[in-house]
């Protein structure tokens, strides 16, 4: 069984990448619904627009779930709360899949989303971790690289794939995918103790922290600077800057590309500069963001500031949400929790905000002058960040250990005795 920790240096224990398969189908379920609105509304006897509360009620369970979920959870075994976790997962979408009340799928929606949030919760522990102190971010990258492949490889997979079987296609898929993920998890991920020494009460301590809630307000604006312009980018695309319709899915797919490498490169240059790669690129997203208004007259133009944006602000977050982990110490479940509810708090205020712009005289043009300030209020969370220092004490990791690592360490102590 593969180590649970690595090294300062070499390849990421392969347990960070089975974290990414998991991250890359909870990424899939969460978009994969915008694409199947129309089959899914006429299927289930609502209007689209009420079927639109497939996507809020996840984003809403995600917020409120994520951190209720890690709590509840949090005296399990973590291994335990991954399989579990990918076990209701698979139930909900099998049950969406045969229901033909939209109550019921409705319903589901929000189960398989109250076990996404205790997925990334324990994920991103266990990946930190698993990876140590100097290769934390990275591991973190990887992890939401998965999600960002979601969006460049099984957003657009499913989306066919529905519009040929019917919705329930991506659904059965899902179910399938997420029992095999839980096979995976319970195979490579390293078997841990019950954790009793760990308490609510601690985890609730280390939100005192206040650099913690720094690195939360970035996570927050930054999302929500990048979402404010995406979610309503195809109009942008075809009415401002003429692309046909047919076209929107490949810039999409430009997107998803930037947003993979900014996810990468944040991971690689976190560890080493977190305060300067995050700061460069929330500023750099802010500037894109800015040139978008005036460019998107021209359709080349469009489509590198589209990659540009989605390349800049993804290199956030892998930055701040490792550091959040990091500042929370020994308790590091609730804030990892408060993350994720962090990142689809940003969604859905910038989704807002730019939705509100859109319909004002600014038109097609708001959605990225808001998000332009929310980007550029990004830097006030990072500056103060900055000026109070990034360094805090190393987790322990003995709650990852896996039981051959436990004999050696045993071993090695009853030879120290006996000499």
């Amino acid at each position: 069984m593969p180590s649970a920790t690595g090294s300062a240096s070499g390849k990421l224990p392969f347990v960070v990448r089975v974290l990414a398969a998991g991250t890359f189908l909870m990424g899939t379920t969460e978009f994969v619904i915008a694409g199947l609105l129309p089959e899914m509304a006429a299927d289930l006897n609502v209007s689209v627009s009420h079927a639109g509360l497939l996507i809020t009620a996840f984003a809403v369970g995600m917020i409120v779930g994520g951190p209720t979920m890690a709590m509840a959870t949090l005296r399990l075994p973590q291994r335990h709360t991954l399989i579990g976790a990918l076990a209701v997962f698979a139930l909900g979408h099998a049950v969406a899949a045969l229901s033909t009340s939209f109550t019921v799928v409705l319903t589901a929606r929000v189960v398989t989303a109250l076990a996404t949030g205790a997925f990334w919760a324990v994920g991103f522990v266990i990946a930190t971790t698993a990876a140590g102190p100097a290769r934390s971010t990275r591991a973190v990258g990887v992890m939401m690289g998965g999600l960002t492949l979601a969006n460049v490889i099984g957003v657009p997979i499913g989306s066919f794939v529905g519009h040929h079987t019917g919705w329930r296609g991506p659904f059965w898929a899902l179910a399938v995918l997420a029992a095999l993920a839980a096979a995976f998890v319970g195979r490579f991920i390293p078997r841990t103790e019950q954790r009793a020494e760990v308490s609510v009460r601690a985890e609730v301590r280390a939100l005192r922290q206040g650099r913690l809630w720094l690195a939360l307000g970035a996570a927050v604006l930054i999302m929500g600077g990048v979402l404010a312009t995406y979610t309503y980018i195809t109009p942008l695309l075809t009415d401002r800057a003429g692309i046909p319709a047919g076209a929107v899915p490949l810039v999409l797919i430009a997107f998803g590309i930037g947003a993979l490498g900014g996810t990468a490169i944040g991971g690689r240059l976190g560890d080493r500069r977190p305060m300067v790669t995050t700061i460069t690129a929330s500023a750099a997203t802010s500037l894109i963001l800015l040139a978008l208004i005036p460019a998107s007259n021209s359709p080349v133009a469009a489509v590198v500031l589209v990659f540009g944006m989605a390349l800049a602000g993804f290199t956030v977050n892998p930055v701040v949400t490792s550091l959040a982990v990091r500042f929370a110490g020994d308790a590091p479940t609730l804030t990892s929790a408060l993350t994720t509810s962090g990142y689809n708090t940003g969604i859905a205020s910038g989704s807002l905000v730019a939705g509100q712009a859109l319909d004002s005289s600014l038109g097609l043009t708001g959605p990225a002058l808001v998000g332009a300030v929310f980007a550029a209020l990004t830097l006030l969370p990072l500056i103060a960040l900055a000026l109070r220092g990034t360094t805090a004490p190393s987790r322990i990791v003995a709650r990852h250990t896996t039981t051959a690592e436990r004999e050696t360490d045993d071993a090695s102590a009853t030879a120290t005795a006996a000499r």
